[in-house]
């Protein structure tokens, strides 16, 4: 595993009182339920986190533990149209001094693709394929600047070029089916980029690009992150990919963050058992693999029916260490278990030590 020591952007405990100047982005308790005819949907349940200018923050877990659903909160996007009626929204989330979550629609749309901006999954379906790739960068920067169309189109083309499309000038008239799959990535980081966000999601930007394509546009977020100096969010479930440009990792589980802090201490000295399972699937490249991946056993929680106690307890292989049945009856609060490191686990801190380092680092 390569070098990942970095210095980290701060994701302690959120503040009481507003925004703290250094924090671009703060996330307080917040919740997002779906009520549906089996249930109410706990997609996110009680998420706190904190991300300042120019830092990058990894959000990792499978599918299902809450990730996209988070990142389309912080954009606004669950409450547009009829959407707006089947979800149940509480927290705060604080962007640059501007609370969100209790703003007006109107007043989170003039926000979004300005101060804020996302690159979606899946280019082909975010991208509208009845215009072309060129006019929908037009669009995106002609909605938060007075401009003319040439001003707008010599943007467009500007900002395919930074994002490495060649011929920009005649693929800025191409239609989104038109770009192989790495290209329609590129082209949604140029739209999102083209009015210079504060603030960038990339919901699992390399999924479905071969390794070297991921690589490439890995770098070009690094890139362009150091260049507008923007805060960047990282969805994935791929820790290969957060190891690379992370500075600080939130690990989710059933809805809820079960470890966060800076991106060495979680690769190193990890102290939750759903991070250790989470790094014993990953395979090593620096080294001979000398025995199979361990999976994690089992599969994620229901949403609607999380387990009570800590919600991993089904499939931690050490629900039964802490004595009393507490795993199974009580749910864990994050803790501080080094600077700005925290986990939400029952387990004590002789014991994660003991099995970290007798049990799970030998098998890495």
């Amino acid at each position: 595993m390569t070098d990942l020591t970095k210095s980290g952007a701060a994701v302690g405990e959120p503040a009481r009182t507003g925004a703290a100047p250094e924090t671009f982005l703060e996330v307080r308790d917040l919740k997002v339920h779906f009520p549906t005819d089996d249930g109410l949907v706990k997609s996110v349940d009680g998420l706190s986190f904190q991300l300042e200018k120019g830092k990058t923050l990894g959000i990792v877990g499978e599918s299902g533990s809450g990730k996209s659903v988070t990142s389309l909160a912080i954009m606004g996007l669950h409450r547009l149209g009829n959407r707006g009626k089947n979800v149940r929204m509480s927290g705060e989330i604080w962007l640059d001094g501007k609370e969100l979550v209790a703003a007006s629609p109107d007043e989170v749309r003039r926000l979004r693709g300005r101060d804020m901006a996302m690159i979606f999954q899946d280019p082909l379906s975010a991208m509208h394929p009845y215009y072309t790739v060129g006019n929908q960068i037009v669009e995106a920067y002609r909605v938060h600047n007075d401009v003319d169309k040439k001003t707008a189109r010599k943007r467009a083309v500007e900002l395919l070029d930074r994002v490495g499309i060649p011929e920009p000038d005649k693929r800025v008239d191409s239609y989104p089916h038109e770009f192989s799959g790495g290209m329609r990535q590129r082209a949604m980081i140029a739209m999102a980029l083209v009015n210079n966000p504060e603030l960038l999601i990339a919901d699992e930007p390399t999924t479905a690009l071969d390794v070297t394509v991921q690589a490439q546009i890995l770098d070009l977020i690094r890139d362009l992150q150091k260049e507008f100096g923007s805060a960047v969010i990282i969805i994935t479930h791929d820790l290969g990919v957060v190891a690379e440009i992370a500075d600080d990792i939130l690990v989710m589980y059933g809805g809820r963050c079960v470890e966060r802090g800076p991106v060495d201490k979680i690769f190193y000295e990890p102290s939750h058992p759903y991070t250790w399972g989470l790094l014993g699937s990953m395979p090593r490249i620096d080294r001979a693999q000398t025995e199979r991946l361990i999976p994690v056993k089992g599969q994620p929680p229901s949403l609607i029916n999380v387990p009570s106690g800590c919600a991993f307890n089904p499939r931690c292989p050490y629900a039964d260490v802490p004595k009393g049945g507490i795993t199974r009856t009580e749910r864990p609060e994050l803790r501080e278990v080094g600077s700005r490191h925290f986990t939400a686990c029952h387990l004590s801190q002789e014991d994660r030590s003991r099995i970290w380092t007798e049990e799970i680092a030998p098998k890495l």
